[in-house]
């Protein structure tokens, strides 16, 4: 087969192994083969890789601590004619990853940005999580502190589809205590080192998966996914009537202690939920 490394200046966004060395493309080897340099987030785990597959590209280092002449030094080489593969510690590169800021000044220098495809924690979790997969929002980490972290969760609480994080174990039960707390006992997943050898995967309701990592503190990466705001089955009955759903009254509640009005509360929490927003205003309003 012929190289795809005919044009100067290329910067290839290589999809790695989330956990399985094995889960690499054929594309993805001979690439990181045939590049000039490859820019990995560790270079320690980046080698376990490449000697794997016997590999011998030189590699630097590329991380969220980088200093910005790291960055002006990799796209001088783009545009000196190298070319660059770009590496994440695990999954795809620039996905809630240090790359992203690689990528976006290659194109900011008209340097040609080509991806290699590779697995993703966050597709791979919400593939098997049995939760809809039609709609979904990435969240990626949520902040570190308990504050900051309901606020967000907050944010998300009037959304309908499924919701996928990534969570650090020893923030795993304080982020599904807030998830309970701020989103209410959904059905959810906890996809925990996926496609290694010790890979787990815990579903149930928030409450049930907070106590299992309770009496079994977690390692490694997790993936949650979790389950959206439920419609009620009579919502549309209801929103004729002089009544509003439960759910419906606590989520904009939830809201307006946030310091939203309960006019803009209303308005939200009725589009998602299909309910009458003149109907949850005087209620919120009482």
């Amino acid at each position: 087969m012929a190289s795809e490394l005919h044009k100067p200046g290329q910067l290839y966004i290589v999809g790695t192994p989330i956990g399985n060395l094995e889960d690499i493309t054929l594309r993805a080897v001979r690439i990181l083969k045939e590049a000039d340099l490859i820019a990995a987030e560790d270079t320690r785990v980046c080698r376990k890789l490449l000697s794997r597959y016997e590999i011998s590209t030189p590699v630097t280092s590329f991380h969220e601590h980088s200093p910005s002449e790291k960055l002006r030094g990799l796209i001088a080489n783009l545009k000196s004619g190298k070319v660059i593969a770009l590496v994440s510690d695990a999954g795809m590169p620039a996905i809630s990853d240090p790359g992203e800021k690689l990528v976006a000044a290659a194109i900011a220098e008209g340097i040609e940005v080509i991806p290699i495809p590779g697995p993703s924690a966050a597709i791979t979790a919400l593939a098997i999580s049995g939760l809809p997969t039609a709609e979904f929002t990435f969240i990626g980490f949520l902040p570190r502190r308990q504050k900051e972290r309901q606020r967000a969760l907050g944010d998300l609480a009037a959304l309908t589809h499924t919701l996928v994080f990534y969570e650090a174990p020893h923030r795993l039960v304080a982020a599904l205590e807030d998830l309970f707390k701020v989103l209410g006992n959904r059905r959810a997943v906890a996809a925990r080192e996926l496609t290694k050898k010790f890979e787990q995967i815990v579903r149930g309701e928030l409450s049930e998966i907070t106590e299992h990592f309770k009496a079994n503190p977690p390692r490694g990466e997790i993936t949650l996914v979790v389950a959206g705001l439920a419609k009620p089955a009579s919502v549309e009955k209801q929103s004729s009537r002089s009544e509003i759903p439960p759910v419906a009254l606590s989520s904009a509640k939830a809201m307006m202690k946030r310091g939203i009005s309960a006019k803009d509360a209303a308005r939200e929490i009725a589009a998602a939920m299909g309910v009458s927003r003149r109907l949850l205003y005087n209620a919120l309003q009482r």
